[in-house]
């Protein structure tokens, strides 16, 4: 494999508000920290990380580049609600009404979808969900 997928950047005028925020949704945890970057990731330290990047500017454009998570664990409508309490919000982004997947966006406009399906349903029934990861 030629490239690995290592660091997500984010920029945020408030990095601490968007890396708490993104920790809560995926049960992360910040790994380092100076003045400019906030490094958040997985207990193992696993790739991809997330860097949250100080920038003195806001969004003002639709991302060009968002996460798509699906719920593990509870119902599509259960992580809905946890993540719209955790300071998500619902968005428009031109998507048809009718489309199977909710766009939100975090405290600070970036976007994101939730999948109608939860990680289970993917699985195959002789795998479980604890030991394999599911990527989109």
């Amino acid at each position: 494999m030629p490239s690995r997928l290592a660091v997500i950047a984010i920029d945020a005028i408030r990095p601490h508000l968007i890396a708490d925020f993104w920790c809560s949704v995926l049960g992360w945890q910040v790994v380092d920290e100076d003045a400019e970057v906030i490094t958040i990731a997985a207990s193992d330290r696993s790739w991809p990380m997330i860097d949250v990047v100080a920038v003195p500017e806001g969004k003002v454009i639709k991302n060009r580049l968002h996460f798509d998570l699906r719920a593990d664990g509870v119902s599509t409508a259960e992580e809905l609600d946890r993540l719209l309490t955790l300071g998500a919000r619902r968005v428009d982004v031109g998507q048809p009404s009718d489309v199977s997947w909710v766009v939100l966006a975090d405290p600070e406009g970036n976007e994101f979808c939730l999948l109608s399906r939860p990680v289970q349903e993917l699985l195959p029934r002789t795998i479980s969900a604890t030991t394999t990861p599911l990527s989109c």
